[in-house]
């Protein structure tokens, strides 16, 4: 089976994530994959730097995420550059490793920017099987990335830049209101464990499960 999984930043979809490795899904992250393809040396960061020049670059040769961050999240135009880059390197890593991990496995795309993908190139809805959201009160998820380090202002600039709760309940088929303690969304997820794989005569393409704190 192959599930889309979703959310904004600061929603918990890596708590989620985490949890479905521990069930024995394998989980493709696809922004661990982001920086995968800009690694030094790599053709995807020669392409960072020839659209964004040098000073994208640390000392040390490697993108500067946090100054490359600053321009596009700033700058609709020059994101959208950026995931022209990035974006189909992503896609052709991340099928070699759904391919690799076989028919038989549970697989888990961690990937944001789903929604955002809607009726693009990069739209990938239809290679899952069912797409997952994780969603949280604004005012949670601002406390939580507080808490990594960013500001307030930040935090929620970054969160403007994604979509909306609106745009990803629209295409999903599960959704998992993450407002609650790690405990609680960790059963939630064991639930729905249960509820896709637990009956050998489900079938999950048949039915919309729903789950939720």
């Amino acid at each position: 089976m192959r599930i889309g999984l979703t959310g904004g930043i600061g929603s918990g979809k890596s708590a989620v994530a985490r949890r479905f490795v521990e069930l024995g899904a394998t989980v493709v992250d696809a922004d661990a994959l982001a920086r995968e393809v800009v690694a030094v040396g790599t053709p995807g960061l020669a392409s960072v730097v020839a659209e964004f020049g040098g000073d994208v670059l640390t000392a040390g040769g490697e993108l500067d995420r946090a100054k490359l961050a600053e321009i596009v999240f700033s700058d609709p135009d020059r994101r959208i550059a950026l995931e022209r880059i990035v974006h189909p390197l992503v896609r052709q890593r991340s099928q070699a490793l759904i391919d690799e991990a076989g028919d038989d496995a549970v697989v888990v795309y961690d990937v944001p920017l789903l929604a955002e993908q809607v009726d693009t190139p990069s739209d990938r809805r239809d290679e899952f099987d069912l797409i997952l959201v994780v969603e949280a009160p604004i005012s949670v998820r601002l406390d939580r990335l507080e808490v990594r380090g960013l500001t307030r202002e930040d935090a929620k600039r970054r969160i403007d830049n994604q979509a909306s709760d609106e745009q990803r309940r629209e295409i999903a088929d599960v959704v998992i209101v993450n407002d609650d303690s790690l405990d609680v969304l960790e059963a939630t997820v064991d639930d729905l464990w249960w509820e896709l794989f637990g009956d050998d005569e489900q079938n999950p393409e048949d039915d919309t499960v729903s789950a939720g704190t």
